[in-house]
């Protein structure tokens, strides 16, 4: 079973355990990217950069599915793209509070919200990103 495959605002353990899964698979990519490309001094130092960034990617996939759910649930309203804004606006806030910056939090609420969002509603609507033109 799949992410799409669960109605928004039920199951919100299972859509953030997928969501999760997704955020540390994704974390862990980029962490072996950033490994190669900056060396660590240590194995130490290259075994903690990789379970930092893990972690923060499966929080951040986390805090998006919980709060997506949640959000439908209490708004009543599971297909709006407005909740997929509000679970990526959360994700950015908790960049923010990890780096200490409002300013990146700011940033990333507005960027991963709407991301979130388009993805939400370009998922109603049948957009696709890649695959053979239809004629």
């Amino acid at each position: 079973m799949g992410y799409w495959d669960i109605e928004d605002g039920s199951d919100c353990f299972t859509k953030t355990w997928i969501t999760s899964k997704i955020g540390a698979a994704l974390g862990l990519v980029g962490c072996a990217y950033h490994i190669i490309a900056f060396q660590p001094k240590t194995a130490f130092e290259g075994v903690q950069r990789a379970a930092t960034g893990t972690l923060v990617m499966a929080s951040l996939g986390a805090i998006f599915g919980m709060t997506t759910c949640l959000s439908a649930q209490i708004r009543e309203k599971p297909e709006d793209s407005v909740n997929y804004f509000i679970g990526g606006c959360a994700s950015g806030v908790f960049l923010g509070v990890r780096t200490h910056n409002y300013m990146t939090g700011t940033t990333a609420c507005l960027a991963l919200g709407t991301v979130a969002a388009l993805t939400k509603f370009g998922k109603k609507e049948g957009w696709r990103l890649i695959g053979p033109p239809e004629l």
